[in-house]
């Protein structure tokens, strides 16, 4: 029974990897700025392998480059990212829009004179473990928002030479995963 059990999980994972985006189709990437200048490094290493077009644009990106992901790497992307405006329904000529006004003798609802419930439980995204793990690095898909590609790589130091070895050894085993797909 555990065998069919870890059989139907292995089927069940590599169905949900194969709908994913593939790592080969992307070209242009953009990069969010990193902890200790490590964007830099990176965006030097790819271009210089010739393994991604480095954009300024992110619109123009096919994946991101961030050292985090979470309620902060949401907030980005919703920044370079955002939503379409709805479009305002347009008022007819002949019926022009009244406003509401409240009652002069109306007493103002608890909420308008307390404001804001001050007891409140943090949200559940709050609680996430998710955020800045240092050595971390993805490569995320803005449309679909899935993790293509990840890796973990802790520079020993800030030097300079360290920051080109990181950045070095991670272009390094993304070459090597590309070449196994």
């Amino acid at each position: 029974m555990k065998c069919m059990k870890r059989i139907a999980l292995l089927l069940c994972c590599t169905a949900a990897l194969g709908f994913g985006t593939d790592l080969a189709t992307v070209k242009n990437v953009y990069l969010l700025r990193m902890q200790k200048g490590l964007d830099q490094y990176l965006a030097n290493r790819l271009t210089n392998d010739h393994l991604f077009q480095i954009v300024t644009d992110p619109k123009l990106a096919d994946a991101i480059w961030t050292d985090q992901i979470g309620e902060g790497f949401e907030a980005k992307l919703a920044e370079l990212f955002p939503p379409p405006e709805p479009e305002a329904k347009p008022v007819p000529a002949d019926k022009p829009e009244k406003a509401e006004k409240p009652a002069k003798n109306q007493d103002p609802s608890p909420v308008e004179i307390m404001g804001d419930t001050v007891n409140k439980l943090p949200s559940l995204t709050s609680l996430s473990s998710f955020g800045r793990a240092k050595g971390m690095l993805f490569l995320v898909d803005p449309k679909s928002k899935e993790v293509v590609w990840s890796t973990f790589d802790l520079p020993k130091d800030t030097s300079s030479k360290e920051m080109d070895r990181t950045a070095n050894d991670i272009v390094s085993r993304l070459k090597k995963d590309l070449k196994k797909k």
